[in-house]
């Protein structure tokens, strides 16, 4: 390795470093903005399941030190959430330097929409699926049961469900990048359908808990985003195409 070629690794791995610290250090101030309404966060975010829970039960806590550390861990899950588009564009602006005009052109949509599609995923849990799975859930069991959920155990639940809706949501963002990238074709995507139902069961089999309800609630709406994905990437494709042959 020449001297120059030296110098550009450490100077990438230096800029690298810069950007790295600028993603945490967004984490940590939005985590110390929150960390004084951690205990209200907890309540907004259990608030589905407090209203599907009978009238005399109440959540418990199971460890002492959970009472603290349960808002705690959500509030830094907050901050992190919340700090998506700053990390991103990090991301993004480490990248960029190194990218033709028209590829920029064609990434910046994609960067956007995916962190829209995120929040829309983690959006559509909060809203949609959990007061679905949580009324099934503090419905069916039997009538001496008493339920009190632990606040640990909720929280647990609930964030595996929101990483997981939110990572599916991306599904179009990356059918659109495999199929600009020449990794795959819309054409071969399409031919695969069938294989795309039973592998979005079996990614929602891994993503959500245990049960048949969180399971369908989430591979349902990642088959209608492949849909979506197919007909952007179409679209995508051809804009991408018609850009470089104007070049």
């Amino acid at each position: 390795m020449s001297q120059a070629q030296h110098s550009g690794f450490i100077g990438h791995l230096i800029e690298l470093r810069n950007r790295v610290m600028k993603a945490l250090l967004s984490v940590l101030l939005i985590f110390i903005a929150l960390v004084y309404f951690a205990n209200d966060i907890y309540g907004y975010v259990a608030a589905p399941l407090i209203a599907t829970l009978p009238a005399q039960s109440t959540m418990i806590a199971t460890d002492v030190t959970a009472p603290f550390f349960a808002p705690f861990k959500l509030t830094l899950f907050v901050a992190l959430f919340g700090a998506i588009p700053i990390i991103l564009h990090q991301i993004w602006s480490f990248i960029a330097p190194g990218l033709y005009q028209h590829e920029k052109r064609m990434l910046i949509p994609v960067l956007l929409s995916s962190i829209v599609l995120f929040y829309c995923g983690i959006a559509f849990c909060y809203f949609v699926v959990l007061p679905i799975v949580l009324s099934f859930f503090t419905s069916v069991g039997p009538q001496m049961m008493t339920i009190s959920p632990d606040i640990s155990s909720y929280l647990s639940f609930a964030l595996k469900l929101f990483f997981a809706f939110g990572v599916a949501f991306e599904i179009p963002v990356a059918i659109m990048l495999l199929c600009w990238s020449g990794a795959t074709s819309v054409k071969s995507l399409k031919e695969k359908r069938p294989y795309m139902v039973v592998g979005a069961f079996v990614v929602a089999m891994f993503l959500t808990p245990p049960d048949v309800l969180s399971q369908t609630l989430l591979a349902i709406p990642m088959l209608l985003l492949f849909e979506l994905g197919l007909l952007l990437a179409k679209c995508y494709t051809k804009e991408s195409e018609k850009q470089e042959s104007e070049q």
